[in-house]
C-alpha cells in the first residue's frame, strides 16, 4: 500500500505542470472469453481499425497472440499461435493491413484484417550471446510513399526504415545518451509532417528526426513507452516518472507535435503502449491483462 501510494505521489510530482487533465472516464474492455481455459496473458499492444475493430497483442499460453475484438469485447477472430517469441508491438497501416514486431526474434509480419499471413521481414542483427525474451525490435511506424520506420531497441540502438515491400533503406542510431543516440527505444511514431517521434525510454525522453535520420530535437517526460498519433495529428505520449520500475503508475499525455507543448493528461495505472481511436479515445495495453479504454 506504501509503495503504490509513492508510485502515484511520483507520478503526480512529475506530471505536466499545470496541463490540464483530460476528461476522460478510465474503463476495462472486458474481452468475453469464447470457452473454459481461455484467458490473456499481457497485453503488450493495442491497435484500432478504422472499423472500430480492435486488435490485442498479448503473451499468454492459453489465447491466440492476436485477438480481434468489437467495442463491447466480442473475439471476432484471432491467430498467431506459434509465430512469436516475444510479442510486442501491433499496428494498422493507412491500408488497414494489421502489422506485428517481435521483440525475442526482431520479426516483423504483416496481416490482412482476417489474419492471412502477406509479408515477414527478418530485421538481423540480433545481439550475440542474448539468452533473453527482449533482444530485438519493439514497434512500427509508416510515413508517406509507403515507408516503414522500424524501431530497434532491445539490445541494438537503432531504428530502420524499409519499403512496403521489406526492402532495407538505411538505418541509423548507436547506444548512449547523446543526440541520435538510445537507451532502449521503445516506440516510434511518424507524424503527418513525416517528422518521426522515437520514445527513447531509458534516457526518458521523445527524439524527434526527420525521415533521412537526421536529429530534430527532444523532449523530455520520464520514462516514455509509447508514442502515436491520431487521425486528427494528435500526438500521444505514455510515460512514467523515471526510476520507476515497469507498470508503475504514470499518464498519457496529449502533446502538440511541433511545440511540445502539453494540451492535457491522464493519469494511468502501469501501461506498456497507447493507441488512439477514430473518436480521439485513448486505448491502452496494461500489466497484467488488461486493455484499457479512456473514453
Amino acid at each position: 500500500m506504501v509503495l503504490g501510494l509513492t508510485l502515484a505521489l511520483a507520478a503526480w510530482a512529475q506530471a505536466p505542470g499545470d496541463a490540464p487533465r483530460l476528461k476522460l472516464q478510465r474503463t476495462v474492455l472486458a474481452v468475453q472469453p469464447p470457452g473454459p481455459g481461455w484467458a490473456m496473458g499481457m497485453v503488450s499492444s493495442v491497435a484500432v481499425a478504422r472499423d472500430g475493430v480492435i486488435y490485442i497483442l498479448q503473451r499468454g499460453d492459453k489465447a491466440d497472440p492476436v485477438i480481434a475484438v468489437d467495442s463491447s469485447g466480442r473475439i471476432l477472430r484471432s491467430w498467431g499461435r506459434g509465430l512469436y517469441k516475444t510479442p510486442h508491438s501491433i499496428r494498422v497501416d493507412p491500408a488497414g493491413n494489421i502489422w506485428t514486431v517481435d521483440a525475442g526474434n526482431s520479426k516483423v509480419l504483416k496481416f490482412s484484417p482476417q489474419g492471412e499471413e502477406l509479408l515477414e521481414i527478418g530485421l538481423g542483427g540480433l545481439p550475440a550471446g542474448c539468452t533473453t525474451d527482449f533482444c530485438g525490435a519493439t514497434d512500427i511506424t509508416f510515413a508517406s510513399g509507403g515507408r516503414i520506420y522500424i524501431s530497434d531497441g532491445y539490445r541494438n540502438a537503432r531504428v530502420l526504415e524499409h519499403t512496403a515491400t521489406g526492402k532495407r533503406v538505411r538505418e541509423w542510431g548507436s547506444a548512449g545518451s547523446g543526440p541520435g543516440q538510445f537507451q532502449l527505444l521503445h516506440g516510434i511514431a511518424a507524424g503527418p509532417d513525416d517528422t518521426l517521434y522515437v520514445a527513447d525510454r531509458e534516457n526518458g525522453r521523445v527524439q524527434r528526426f526527420n525521415l533521412e535520420g537526421r536529429y530534430l530535437g527532444e523532449w523530455s517526460w520520464g520514462r516514455t513507452f509509447s508514442v502515436k498519433f491520431s487521425s486528427a495529428g494528435d500526438l500521444w505520449i505514455g510515460a512514467q516518472p523515471k526510476g520507476t520500475p515497469n507498470g508503475a503508475p504514470g499518464w498519457l499525455m496529449k502533446i502538440h507535435p511541433t511545440s511540445g507543448k502539453v494540451l492535457g493528461y491522464v493519469d494511468t495505472p502501469g501501461h506498456h503502449s497507447v493507441e488512439v481511436n477514430q473518436a480521439g479515445q485513448a486505448l491502452t495495453g496494461a500489466r497484467p491483462d488488461q486493455v484499457i479504454w479512456f473514453r
